[in-house]
């Protein structure tokens, strides 16, 4: 059967991305190997541009309505200073969410069906299809449906990889990669039952980063990252390196020892960084597909909202005439890039858990610079201030003012003339 798009993976990029191209009208087919609703490791974060996005396709009172509470409000320990603040308004919203993925994903999902996409879930992809160096469609056959290992072939001007970090759609296509670099943190996280929060608790410990975020169902996310390095021995012994790491951040590790863990933990590194080219001959990449980073910061699925809806924007003008869908597609590139890449040089910096003296000059002044100067911080952290923007010369000076300025370059020249000397010897 044909279509305009094939999608390659129905989690929040490809449910998104089938949503919008369905709602201008596109015959648009999003396959899955998941049935939903479905778990799946994540930040579960959905920051301020995201929320904003929800918001705009009418999908934000669905995640509000799942019990899923909003966090207006974070505290951020460095274990040196307490940053203690609201997010500021964007594009509507002023708070970030952190649903159940079980809860998130079928929202996106429903809704893409609700405006007539077709969806279909246990969908096994043997092969993505191409001809003459163009990618054409997908075959692969519908688990558990009648009929079961009948191979279905769907064929498109354009298939769209929404299918995650590892994208087959991608190593079929031959997308260049750029920007790389290897997993630089593992990370856990579990769900208690009974712990109190006040919004979003953020610590940093030197060696730890730790996170507690209210989700679906009166439950708390509790995530810790570490070092890749020390991610073997601390997952070996989780049961009490995981609690040892709560123990430092505050009285956080005594309220979670008054608290019940309501399910397992959950753990991993694989957690690559890198770009890719999002399009070629008959194919685009969204979300993860496209441009991964580290979870360190939550990002992603803000990301994969925020580039469903220029990619949907890019198709929708290139197979409607308008523009060449090449230019269209390039243009979305180079808007995503802009978009991330500052971002994503500040993600995979702060994973390198390096002592940063330059971060604490910074972090004190925004501590006594009063609640707008802490609010402009966590736009930033959050993406709804740009972090090219944020991390300006000129910014950072109206924060630290020209002597703290001085202070953080030489700190830096310091750093770097340390770094030399160990790579010398």
């Amino acid at each position: 059967m044909g279509y305009d798009v094939v999608i390659v993976g129905s989690r929040p990029a490809g449910a998104a991305t089938a949503m919008l191209l369905a709602r201008a009208g596109l015959r648009v087919v999003a396959v899955d190997r998941a049935r939903f609703p479905s778990d799946t490791l994540s930040t579960h974060q959905v920051q301020l541009p995201g929320v904003a996005m929800l918001a705009r396709w009418g999908l934000l009172e669905k995640v509000a309505a799942s019990n899923c509470p909003p966090t207006h409000h974070v505290r951020f320990d460095t274990g040196d200073v307490v940053l203690e603040g609201t997010y500021p308004e964007h594009q509507g919203v002023d708070a970030v969410y952190s649903p159940r993925r079980t809860v998130l994903d079928a929202i996106l999902v429903d809704a893409a069906r609700e405006a007539g996409a077709e969806i279909v879930e246990g969908f096994d992809v043997d092969e993505i299809m191409t001809d003459g160096g163009r990618v054409t469609g997908v075959r692969g056959s519908e688990r558990g449906a009648p009929g079961h290992g009948a191979v279905r072939a769907m064929t498109a001007p354009l298939v769209i990889g929404a299918d995650g970090k590892h994208s087959l759609v991608a190593r079929v296509a031959g997308a260049p990669a750029y920007k790389e670099l290897p997993a630089r943190t593992g990370g856990c996280y579990t769900y208690l039952s009974g712990l109190p929060v006040k919004g979003g608790e953020l610590y940093g410990t030197g060696h730890h980063m730790v996170g507690a975020w209210p989700t679906n169902d009166g439950l708390t996310l509790v995530f810790v990252a570490v070092p890749l390095a020390d991610f073997a021995a601390f997952h070996a012994d989780i049961d009490n390196s995981f609690p040892a790491a709560l123990d430092r951040c505050g009285d956080l590790g005594e309220r979670a020892r008054a608290a019940i863990r309501a399910e397992r933990y959950r753990g991993t590194t694989d957690v690559p960084n890198a770009c890719r080219k999002p399009y070629g001959p008959g194919w685009a990449l969204v979300g993860d597909a496209g441009l991964v980073m580290d979870p360190i910061t939550g990002q992603g699925i803000g990301h994969a909202l925020r580039d469903a809806q220029g990619l949907a924007d890019a198709v929708v003008a290139g197979l409607g005439g308008g523009t060449p869908l090449d230019t269209a597609l390039a243009a979305f590139h180079g808007a995503r890039d802009a978009a991330s890449l500052p971002m994503y040089d500040f993600t995979t910096n702060l994973a390198l858990f390096r002592p940063d003296p330059a971060g604490t000059i910074l972090f004190r002044a925004l501590a006594t610079g009063g609640p707008a100067r802490v609010s402009q911080f966590l736009g930033a952290i959050t993406g709804a201030v740009p972090m090219d923007e944020y991390q300006s010369t000129r910014n950072i000076r109206r924060i630290v003012g020209l002597r703290g300025m001085l202070r953080m370059i030489g700190s830096q020249i310091r750093a770097g003339r340390a770094k030399d000397n160990v790579a010398a010897r």
